[in-house]
């Protein structure tokens, strides 16, 4: 396996096409581990493909409730050693004297969880604190389903490491007139999501109000949590979302629409703020 691209890899495979088969190679997304660590201490161990670590901490820790602004942090950086394989597989994050991230309680539940490319709460004990710490969003304006769908479309386009792999997923943020305005990409849908809602909000543009969230794949019920933490009203995913998802989506205000093909959805919540 070799790579020179950290967030690909090539592979030697048997290619067939019908019975005939012969020697190629093909680009295959990295999975690694990422272990960040607060002060010293171990918050979680994620699966994620490399690049865009502090978006990816800094969108964790604020859909856990540990950041509130890019300002809690004082730093991130990698704490490996140089010339270890490991070397950036470690995040160091560093709360602002004073910060909230200093001062935020930690679950010692949640503490050291590992969390899979699939999954990004796996290993909770319950679910309840993240209910109770789900905020609600308030009616907002409305936005045309073909801008809803039209963004679904639009992602795709935005997608360069699903084009060289077709093996990620892609988290896309766009405005209420159509406007992409930032992807990310990874193994996990949970991490792009985290890496896009950290990139705004290191640009200081969290609440996003009037902005849709596009997924790829199926929406599960931790992306309309980080959904709504970010204020995100809108949120559209290619395939279904979960039945918790909905309930999440219903509870918190927001949007939720599914099964986007071409011109056809599904809207499952709070359909009042979808026009035609």
């Amino acid at each position: 396996m070799s790579t020179t691209d950290p967030a690909t890899a090539t592979v030697a495979v048997a290619r067939y096409v019908g019975s005939g088969g012969a020697s190629a190679e093909d680009a295959v997304v990295v999975e690694e581990p990422l272990e960040i660590r607060v002060s010293g201490d171990t918050i979680a161990v994620t699966m994620r493909t490399p690049g865009h670590e502090r978006d990816l901490a800094l969108g964790f820790l604020f859909a856990e409730g540990l950041v509130q602004a890019a300002d809690d942090v004082a730093s991130v950086a990698f704490c490996g050693r140089p010339g270890d394989e490991s070397l950036r597989n470690t995040l160091e994050v560093t709360p602002r004297a004073g910060g909230w991230l200093e001062r935020a309680p930690r679950d010692p539940a949640r503490r050291g969880t590992v969390t899979t490319a699939a999954c990004g709460v796996c290993g909770r004990v319950q679910i309840d604190d993240l209910l109770e710490r789900l905020p609600v969003l308030a009616p907002s304006d409305a936005v045309p389903i073909g801008v809803v769908t039209g963004a679904v479309r639009a992602l795709r386009g935005e997608q360069t490491l699903f084009a060289q792999t077709g093996g990620c997923h892609g988290a896309g943020l766009f405005r209420f007139d159509g406007a992409h305005v930032a992807t990310r990409e990874d193994v996990g849908r949970h991490n792009a999501v985290d890496k896009l809602v950290g990139a705004m909000l290191a640009a200081g543009a969290v609440p996003l109000a009037s902005h849709i969230l596009v997924v790829s794949g199926r929406a599960s019920f931790e992306i309309v949590q980080k959904a709504a933490c970010a204020g995100v009203p809108v949120v559209a995913c290619v395939s279904a979302p979960s039945s918790l998802a909905v309930t999440l989506a219903e509870r918190a205000g927001v949007t939720l629409v599914g099964f986007v093909r071409g011109d056809r959805c599904n809207v499952y919540t709070h359909a009042s703020r979808i026009t035609d």
